[in-house]
């Protein structure tokens, strides 16, 4: 067995509350990273990828829990690892070369010696010839190119790239993923791990030699697996797309146990045992959720997860939210990566505008606890509104506040569009829907 050069035991993020609760980030977690592996990490928004990155890096301390080098605690430790971002995060006023020189400026390299690295390093990555050009005179791709420069001229031992494509056009994302896989094979690169958060699954499935996905509310491992497919890999076979299938079902299957890896493959699948007391509200909008069912229906009532994320011209991360809130509301089920509609599903997606609002209604009421909570403390008011504050001071002691307030508006959303209850912002209360003309009413002033 290898030794890690990046281990992570037990490893924990999360903020203390005035109460004695906290919010949970990520939850107790163990991860490591050897020599002569891609790992890709995947996961929904709010699954806490860039959290975990920063750990892993040094960047920021664990709640609990402690972050090895190469079994030293990492605080302690001479960390030799370097970040690719998503933005570039270049310095606009220095030109391609002092940008890739600035690390070794910054660690005290003589500049005849750091010129002679930097100039290197951009001949490898293909930019030899633009030393001198400022960031602005250059493409997309090129710019990124000087950034992995960057990164890769202190000579790391890890490389960290959180989400380094997803900023680029098709054709220039995958030319440089297939540009990074032939340096890494030729060992051109003088790293021995390569650790990348990514949202993409085909681009995780076409790069990595291991992927962990991500489960969230708090952060979890759902599933930590080698692949067993040989480079290069071919997207248009059935080994592929399984694998591809496999991690969607993961991610649009939350509380589902994950099943077996349809490729050879090894490693642990952890589930975090953490009962929920609220659902996390998939932050959708009703008239998304129509819209999804309606193109479901036109593609036969079935169709795969993936394809119809590319027909739709998604990014996962947008598309996700909307299946899985129609999986929470019985309007469509997933199964192994295909997302099929139900019959409540066909028929609120067949119905006029008055019987969506009645089904999604009876969906809401029977799916979703906070609903149904506020419906509930409505009726025993005996003036029919409730405090926002009071349903705040629930969530919270589970989610965090941003989360919390999010959970909020897409429940006032739900709850208006099903005419469960309006909401009055400007005092911040819940209203039962046939009391809200009648407030509306006794609040305009006497002629």
């Amino acid at each position: 067995m290898q030794t890690a050069i990046i281990r992570a035991e037990r490893v924990e993020k999360y903020y203390a509350q005035p109460s004695e609760n906290r919010i949970q980030v990520i939850s107790p977690t163990d991860l490591s990273i050897v020599p002569g592996e891609i790992v890709a990490l995947l996961g929904p928004s709010g699954s806490g990828k860039s959290t975990l990155l920063r750990m892993l890096t040094g960047l920021s301390t664990p709640s609990a829990g402690q972050v090895y080098w190469h079994e030293q605690p990492i605080a302690q430790a001479k960390v030799n690892v370097s970040i690719v971002f998503q933005s570039f995060a270049l310095f606009p006023w220095l030109t391609v070369l002092e940008n890739v020189e600035a690390p070794l400026k910054a660690r005290g390299m003589e500049p005849e010696e750091r010129r002679k690295h930097s100039m290197k390093m951009l001949d490898t990555v293909g930019l030899d010839g633009f030393q001198a050009a400022y960031p602005k005179e250059l493409s997309g791709g090129m710019r990124q190119r000087v950034g992995f420069a960057r990164a890769l001229v202190v000579q790391p031992e890890v490389l960290f790239m959180d989400e380094p494509f997803s900023a680029l056009d098709v054709l220039t994302a995958e030319n440089l993923r297939s540009e990074l896989l032939e340096l890494w094979h030729k060992k051109t690169i003088p790293t021995q791990a390569i650790f990348l958060v990514t949202h993409n699954i085909e681009e995780a499935v076409l790069l990595a030699d291991r992927i962990i996905v991500l489960g969230r509310n708090p952060g979890h491992v759902r599933t930590d697996f080698k692949v067993g497919l040989a480079h290069p890999r071919d997207r248009k076979t059935a080994a592929f797309t399984q694998l591809v299938d496999y991690i969607y079902k993961v991610l649009t299957q939350p509380e589902a146990k994950p099943g077996d890896v349809p490729v050879a493959a090894s490693g642990k699948r952890i589930r975090d045992q953490r009962l929920m007391h609220y659902q996390m509200l998939p932050h959708a909008r009703p008239g998304g959720i129509a819209g999804l069912l309606e193109i479901l229906l036109d593609h036969g009532g079935k169709d795969d997860v993936y394809h119809l994320a590319d027909d739709l011209a998604f990014e996962i991360d947008d598309l996700l939210p909307i299946v899985d809130a129609a999986q929470l509301l019985g309007f469509l089920k997933v199964m192994e990566g295909d997302a099929e509609i139900t019959p409540s599903g066909a028929e609120f997606a067949n119905s006029e505008i008055l019987k969506q609002k009645e089904l999604f209604r009876k969906a809401a009421t029977e799916n979703v606890l906070l609903l149904r909570q506020i419906v509930r403390a409505l009726e025993a008011k005996s003036d029919h509104t409730v405090q926002e504050e009071f349903f705040h001071d629930m969530l919270d002691e589970q989610f965090s506040e941003d989360e919390t307030l999010r959970q909020l508006e897409t429940a006032i959303n739900w709850g208006r569009y099903a005419e469960l209850f309006d909401f009055d912002a400007s005092r911040r209360r819940f209203i039962e829907a046939e009391k809200t003309l009648e407030a509306n009413f006794e609040a305009e002033p006497a002629e």
